[in-house]
């Protein structure tokens, strides 16, 4: 497929893509002024394409690949590779994506595409392996028990989506990890890894990244798979409360609301993180305001936005001494029936708009967020992978379009979870 190559202006990005062999997109994405490159290479394999008894495949497996491949047979030669390239080498599992990317300086980049490319596209996954590391991430399921935050994160989740695979935790059960076998890891991978629901992305300086056919190469090595079965549609939000009870003087609370926007339009999107960040995203917000510099019922307080392919989602949360919980969680609901009543102020949208993009302007700044966000863009949401595009969107948004979504959070139909020592009555 031939290139295409669009040069938004001479300070920004530059952006090429084509469809290797394999069916796998490949961007490059030249951002001027950096001596850094990255390179990144994620699938539509997230936690929420797992079947139920697979719950925990995905992150599983994304610990398994760097054990080896062909040429970077063991896990040592793959951390020493890197460590010699100066380069920073990591993982991410979400509901929506696995992800694997590598940050280096320019002038050896080729040599962390052929690393990432040896064990992520052909993995040994040996099943010696395969048994040492299911006990290091049952000791990371583990610690995630242990820590009460980490535990308020997994009942908000399940509180709003159930036993749907977004309701489930992205690390999976403890029985799931002692009981999966190499057979059904594998095939997990060849079901899901497909390069029609992946993409690669090469972001940053691309002055020593090889267009000669040997970049197309390397990331050949990605078997050609079939394209994967859709997923299970997001449900409607259930307003459930779910609390776990801790004898503790710290409660960790939990709020989770479903907008009624369109995630299919990225405007919307952008109004969506506007509001977010209004109502707890900044010390500005009116939650950070009123909930801690007002009445001082938190060192902690917050508001984000996500938005899966299918279902929007603004959650809030709150760190805080358990006697102040239930006040705390009482003005926050306030707080979100006020603006879903009144709207925000203009004064409000400009300064939250100001400050979401310019905090997207600072962390483009790093090649790696570039290409996280690109990966969202093109494997969520299909769109275009454009950063200059993404702080324009954030810059346009105006004080009607998160006026709209204010009214289209409605503030009694919310999934609440808590861990500290209170009942479900507290939250009622």
């Amino acid at each position: 497929m031939q290139s295409r190559l669009r040069t938004l202006h001479p300070t920004m990005a530059q952006i090429t893509q084509e469809e290797l062999g394999n069916g796998l997109p490949l961007y490059r994405v030249s951002l001027p002024g950096t001596r850094a490159t990255t390179i990144l290479v994620a699938f539509d394999a997230g936690a929420r394409t797992e079947r139920p008894e697979e719950n925990g495949a995905a992150h599983f497996l994304e610990h398994l690949v760097f054990k080896g491949g062909q040429l970077y047979d063991d896990y040592r030669k793959v951390n020493e590779t890197a460590e010699r390239m100066g380069a920073s080498l990591n993982a991410y599992t979400s509901h929506d994506l696995v992800a694997f990317h590598i940050t280096c300086r320019a002038e050896r980049a080729m040599e962390a595409l052929d690393l990432l490319t040896d064990f992520v596209g052909r993995p040994r996954i040996d099943p010696a392996e395969l048994d040492r590391e299911r006990g290091v991430v049952i000791q990371e399921i583990n610690r995630a028990h242990d820590q009460p935050s980490t535990v308020a994160e997994h009942l908000i989740d399940r509180a709003a989506f159930g036993e749907h695979p977004l309701g489930r935790p992205v690390l999976g059960p403890e029985e799931h990890l002692r009981t999966f076998t190499r057979e059904a890891i594998v095939a997990f991978r060849e079901r899901r890894w497909a390069g029609a629901r992946g993409g690669a992305f090469i972001v940053g300086n691309l002055d020593h990244v090889e267009a000669n056919g040997r970049t197309r190469e390397l990331l050949e090595r990605f078997p050609a798979l079939p394209a994967p079965e859709p997923y299970e549609p997001a449900p409607p939000l259930r307003a459930e409360v779910l609390v776990e009870e801790r004898d503790t003087n710290q409660s960790h609370l939990r709020m989770m609301y479903a907008p009624q926007v369109d995630v299919r339009d990225p405007e919307q999107r952008a109004a969506l993180t506007i509001y977010a960040t209004l109502l707890g995203g900044s010390m500005g917000s009116r939650l950070f305001d009123e909930i801690r510099e007002q009445r001082g019922l938190c060192y902690s307080v917050w508001a984000v936005d996500h938005s899966f392919a299918d279902a929007p989602i603004l959650q809030l949360g709150s760190g805080l001494e358990s006697a102040k919980c239930v006040e705390a969680y009482t003005r926050m609901r306030e707080i979100v029936a006020e603006l879903h009543a009144d709207g925000p102020t203009e004064e409000e949208v400009a300064r939250a708009r100001a400050y979401a993009a310019g905090r997207r302007v600072l962390a483009f700044e790093n090649t790696n967020a570039v290409a996280r966000y690109a990966a969202n863009q093109r494997i969520v949401f299909g769109e275009d992978v454009d950063p200059d595009g993404a702080i324009a969107a954030l810059d346009a948004v105006t004080h009607a379009q998160v006026r709209e979504v204010a009214a289209a959070v409605d503030p009694e139909r919310l999934a609440v979870a808590c861990v500290g020592p209170h009942e479900v009555s507290d939250f009622a």
